[in-house]
């Protein structure tokens, strides 16, 4: 369970799923509080609402993927199913209205709808996936992911083979 500052949430999220996080919600105060192992911070000052569960998903155990993540009202959750040096696999889900801000990163990052449609924005060109669709934003490639209706998605960032 986390007992830090809301600061040290957002770092944690940062670390586990290198995410950039921007609510389109603006925020008056802020909370933090845990569930188990979910973290959840809101704060307009920081342009942040997130829910950050750094947990691996658990080994040789059936799972239905769709299940191991909720939706939160007004927030982007992340579920950490497996982070190695390598690279690593998150389970997002975004409320309606939500995105992540624009982002470049030095890895291809594979990402496959699960649940509803989602829009990605690769070097300024929409992408509209629903479920069962997939796309791989290149390495080093501006994009932004958005929620024009709630959905959830696997990233999965691999970061070997870039020497």
């Amino acid at each position: 369970m986390c007992n830090g500052s809301p600061s040290e949430v957002i770092e944690l999220c940062y670390l586990n799923c290198n995410p950039s996080i921007h609510s389109s919600h603006e925020k008056n105060e802020k909370n933090h509080f845990s569930l188990g192992s979910t973290h959840i911070d809101r704060g307009v000052n920081l342009q942040y609402d997130t829910v950050m569960d750094s947990t691996e998903i658990d080994k040789a155990k059936a799972l239905i993927i769709v299940e191991i993540i909720e939706y939160v009202p007004n927030s982007v959750v992340i579920k950490t199913v497996m982070k190695k040096t390598t690279g690593n696999v998150c389970a997002k889900s975004f409320d309606a209205g939500e995105a992540l801000t624009e982002k470049i990163i030095p890895f291809d990052t594979f990402v496959q709808i699960i649940d509803g449609k989602a829009e990605i924005v690769i070097d300024g060109t929409p992408n509209f996936l629903e479920t069962g669709q997939s796309i791989i934003i290149p390495a080093h490639t501006a994009n932004i992911v958005r929620a024009n209706q709630r959905f959830k998605m696997i990233s999965t960032i691999i970061k070997s083979g870039y020497e």
